[in-house]
């Protein structure tokens, strides 16, 4: 049943399966404990329910996109090719190096740190946290700006950054972060796809157009740190900001760069 549910979901709308699921279990319970009569197993599964459900509606929020529609709208219905393939990127990424991204760390005043998905598989957390604390230690203003599905579920990278032991006024939602941006020196993306997309404003054919995302490239500089250029988010699409004049890309594993970096900054 949860399968059958689920399987229309996909492309930006994949984070939302895990806590629809999660909602789906907590309801299943609820009705064993009617069955069973057993009260106190319908009260957990209402309340596992009720807390999927409320997550659901809290990620399509962030994604601007509708609870109904996401669950019942790509049931029985194909994808155009345009709306997979979008506007054609155009030019060339610009890779960078460890030791030109801790000289750009250097020169900038405002720093904000862009983590996603990928700093939790890398599990690059304390690293990044060293960092951002060794560049405060130098009069820098640095920020970490979360995106409200950055990661499997909501909450998870601030999560992480707690357990990083990074303080808690560091640390800005999208909403509060958004506007600093062209005011921002330097942009650190780390493990972040589809959440700092541009085509989710600049491209009505993608996929994840009219998704609220972080835009980091209207900052001086941004630095992304990615396994491959070619690896992609959710929604199946690169990132058209690899390719702008500002960006620069640091290839690699996410926690051997942070460490890298981490260790350079420390021998300054």
């Amino acid at each position: 049943l949860g399968l059958h549910l689920v399987a229309s979901i996909g492309g930006p709308d994949m984070p939302v399966v895990i806590t629809i699921l999660n909602s789906y279990s907590g309801w299943a319970l609820c009705a064993e404990g009617f069955m069973l009569g057993n009260p106190l197993l319908a009260q957990v599964g209402a309340l596992i329910g009720f807390s999927g459900a409320i997550l659901t509606w809290i990620m399509c929020e962030a994604m601007g996109r509708d609870v109904v529609s996401v669950i019942l709208g790509g049931a029985g219905t194909t994808v155009a090719s345009s709306a997979i393939e979008g506007v054609e990127i155009e030019g060339e990424a610009t890779i960078s190096d460890i030791d030109a991204t801790v000289e750009k760390l250097l020169e900038a005043k405002n720093i904000v740190i862009v983590p996603g998905y990928g700093l939790a598989v890398a599990q690059a957390q304390f690293a990044v946290a060293d960092i951002a604390k060794k560049l405060k230690g130098m009069g820098k203003n640095v920020r970490f700006g979360i995106h409200p599905v950055a990661g499997r579920m909501p909450g998870q990278l601030n999560v992480l950054l707690a357990e990083a032991s990074v303080p808690y006024e560091m640390v800005f939602e999208m909403e509060e972060i958004n506007d600093d941006f062209e005011e921002t020196d330097l942009t650190l993306v780390i493990g972040a796809s589809d959440t700092v997309s541009s085509a989710a404003e600049d491209d009505p054919n993608c996929s994840i157009y009219g998704m609220p995302v972080l835009r980091v490239w209207k900052s001086k500089d941004v630095i992304v740190l990615k396994r491959t250029i070619g690896s992609t988010g959710y929604a199946g699409m690169e990132n058209p900001i690899l390719y702008k004049d500002n960006t620069e890309v640091l290839l690699g594993d996410a926690h051997d760069s942070c460490e890298s970096i981490r260790s350079k900054l420390s021998d300054i």
